[in-house]
This record gives C-alpha cells, sequence and structure tokens, in this order.
C-alpha cells in the first residue's frame, strides 16, 4: 500500500465525529486505506452474502455483535443499517466509532444525508494523483504513460496490462453497478454513450447533441451523466461566473477523472497509438482537471474548478479558486512553447483587472516538455511539476 495524500485528513475527522464516511469510485484503495489507518476496527464487509443478511434481518443485533469500534465496508448494500448506526452514535457518541466506506455513491449519499446528518464527515478517495503514483515500487515515467495506465492503483501496484484490466473493469461495472444503480434496461446505447463521451473528454457538453448520436432523449443524457459523476466516473466544469459574465458563454466542460478509461474506452490499446491520437491533446487537458480535482478532493475540500470561454474566442481551460487566489491554467500537450500560447493567459488576466471582481490571478501554462520559464508574465512548467501549484491554499 501507498500512502494516500487523503489519509491525514481522514484521521483528523476520525477524532471529530462519531462516524466518518469514505466513498469513490470502484478500486480507488478505499478499503485498502481505511484497513491501514483504522486497524483496530472490526472490519465486516457487506459484499458478503452472510454478513450481509444478518444486518438486514436483525440490523440491531448485528451492530451489537460489531464491536463498539467498527469498519463498515460497502455499506450501500444495506442503507437501512444506517439508522441504526445513527441510534447507537446518538447513544455514544465517541469520536470514531464507526468507519463506513460505499462505492456507489449516489446510494450512498441519500442514505447519509437522511440519517446521519451532523454526525459523520464526507470524504471521497479518487485513484491517485500524479504524486501518489510516484509511491508505487515501478510508477509511470513519462506523460504518455500516464495518460494511457490511467491511476487505478491495481494497474501499478500489481503490474496488470492497463488495457486489460480496464476493459475487465467496464464490463464488470456496466453489469453491476450500472443495472443497479441506473437500472438501464438499453445496455448497448449505455455503452454507446460511454465511448461517446470519452470521444467529448475536455468538450463543452452539450446533451441534445449527445442524445441525438447515441440515440436517446437530452433528459436521458442528463440522468446519465449526472449518476456517472456522483459515481466518480465523469466530472463537469463549470463555466466561470463573476463581474463579466455578460460575455462568457455559458456551457460545462466534459471530463472523464481517469485518463486511462477514457484511452479504453478510445479503443486506444497501445502507448504508440496514442501518441499519434487526434485526442491525445484533449486526453492531457483531461488529466490536468483531474489532478486539479484529486488535490481539492484529497485535501477535504469541495472541488472548485471551472473554465473560461468568451466571446471574441478567449478561452482559457482551466481555473481553480482558492479564496481570492485564482489559479488560471492552459495547457499544451506539445514541447514547444511560443509566446502566442500565453495570449489567452494574458487577456483573461487583463479582463479580470478590469472587471473589479477582485482576485489575484496566477496564470500558468503547462506544457508536455521539460522546460520551465515565464513568458509575459506568465509562468511556465512542464506537466510533471503540476504537483507544485498547491491550488488548495489561498
Amino acid at each position: 500500500m501507498i500512502d494516500r495524500n487523503l489519509a491525514p485528513t481522514l484521521l483528523q475527522s476520525a477524532s471529530w465525529y462519531p462516524v466518518v464516511t469514505l466513498t469513490g469510485p470502484r478500486q480507488s484503495g478505499k478499503t485498502t486505506l481505511c484497513r491501514a489507518l483504522f486497524p483496530e476496527h472490526r472490519y465486516l464487509s457487506l459484499e458478503a452474502p452472510d454478513v450481509r443478511a444478518f444486518a438486514r434481518e436483525d440490523p440491531c443485533g448485528f451492530l451489537q455483535d460489531a464491536g463498539d469500534a467498527v469498519l463498515l465496508d460497502e455499506v450501500q448494500q444495506v442503507p437501512e443499517l444506517l439508522s441504526w448506526v445513527q441510534v447507537a452514535v446518538d447513544e455514544d457518541p465517541t469520536p470514531g466509532r464507526y468507519v463506513l466506506t460505499g462505492s456507489q455513491h449516489l446510494g450512498l449519499s441519500a442514505a447519509v444525508a437522511q440519517t446521519l446528518a451532523g454526525r459523520t464527515a464526507i470524504h471521497h478517495l479518487l485513484p491517485p494523483s500524479w504524486e501518489e503514483l510516484q509511491r508505487f515500487e515501478e510508477p509511470p515515467r513519462t506523460l504518455d504513460d500516464v495518460l494511457f495506465a490511467g491511476a487505478y492503483p491495481r494497474i501499478h501496484d500489481r503490474g496488470i496490462p492497463a488495457p486489460r484490466w480496464l476493459s475487465d473493469y467496464l464490463q464488470t461495472w456496466v453489469q453491476r453497478d450500472v443495472r443497479q444503480v441506473l437500472e438501464v434496461t438499453r445496455l448497448e446505447a449505455f455503452e454507446r454513450f460511454l465511448r461517446l463521451a470519452a470521444g467529448r473528454t475536455a468538450c463543452e457538453l452539450n446533451m441534445s447533441a449527445l442524445g441525438g448520436d447515441v440515440g436517446v432523449s437530452h433528459n436521458t443524457i442528463r440522468e446519465w451523466v449526472s449518476v456517472l459523476e456522483t459515481c466518480f466516473l465523469l466530472h463537469r466544469v463549470p463555466p466561470w461566473h463573476a463581474n463579466i459574465r455578460k460575455r462568457l458563454i455559458k456551457a460545462p466542460k466534459l471530463h472523464f477523472v481517469d485518463t486511462g478509461l477514457a484511452c479504453a474506452l478510445l479503443g486506444i490499446r497501445t502507448i504508440d497509438q496514442l501518441r499519434h491520437h487526434p485526442l491525445r491533446g484533449a486526453l492531457v487537458e483531461t488529466w490536468v482537471a483531474s489532478e486539479c480535482l484529486k488535490q481539492q478532493v484529497h485535501a477535504g475540500l469541495v472541488p472548485a474548478l471551472q473554465h473560461v470561454r468568451a466571446a471574441g474566442g478567449l478561452e482559457v481551460d482551466l481555473l481553480a479558486s482558492a479564496g481570492q487566489q485564482l489559479w488560471a491554467l492552459e495547457v499544451k500537450s506539445g514541447r514547444t512553447i511560443t509566446p502566442e500560447h500565453v495570449r489567452h493567459l494574458e487577456s483573461f488576466r487583463d479582463l479580470v483587472s478590469t472587471s473589479n471582481a477582485g482576485f489575484d490571478v496566477r496564470s500558468v501554462l503547462l506544457h508536455g516538455g521539460e522546460t520551465r520559464s515565464t513568458i509575459r508574465g506568465c509562468e511556465v512548467i512542464p506537466w510533471s511539476a503540476l504537483p507544485e501549484l498547491d491550488i488548495t491554499k489561498p
């Protein structure tokens, strides 16, 4: 197991709240992390049929038998158990009594919101960030390596070929979680939606156009996107809003949380194929957006990411805000950088300075090479230096 950046936040929450809830996509490392952080807690997995049956048939007896320090894994399998957890912690609110994990964020969030409000801290664990991946024995080294393999821990911990593992992950996830959570009856249409969504990563989301290509209504696309976002497979980056909003074009950008998963859906089977793929640039931007998302989520923060597209052609790939600090990030997949590449960053900085929005803009151009420089007041840094930008602090 590698050290995860979320660990200190989880431990701190367990010293404050009687319940700590950890959600995230399947295979992101939730169980491994919690068992390492809370070794004295009795571990019970509600995936096991006998354990699940006991919890459903006699929840009061189940919790009494479990003891005072319990790690309940995949708790969304028995959401009614949370009402009994509420009763238990109301009687004895000792911090850190229960640690709950779950993969299906939608069902788990509804149950937690209804029964454990004020009694639990809720955190999310995504696949490891680039910084965390470097803690594996044989981490990816190049930009194409990390784009192609993605960040799910088992790929890097066990050396499983990324296309094989990701293909199995997709098949298992579609057959199991999609049927259970989304209640999808047209699996063929849903699988087509996933592939087409991967082709639109780092693009503005037009649900009507996507629905037309998939062959379903835009309302169905809206539902599917929303649920996949709450399951941490997709995330939408909303448009920036400030005093200049009348000039902004308001549409969210769609990003996959894991570029390896996007590559698998795009049919990219080798790194050489990725290097020459027309969507490589979009995948690099998606990787940067995902890394920024992980920085904020693993610090226990609500994501604060946006993008800019304004009338007249102004575009900035990603904005990350922390108080009055506004990080403006432009992403270039190539290794060669010219002054023209910072034009949008300059324009945005000037626009904000004249809008009286009160932000301190820090402009950064990330590129696919290894050089560092400063061009017209904009920092130019390599992709691998992204963790140096601590976007979680004002």
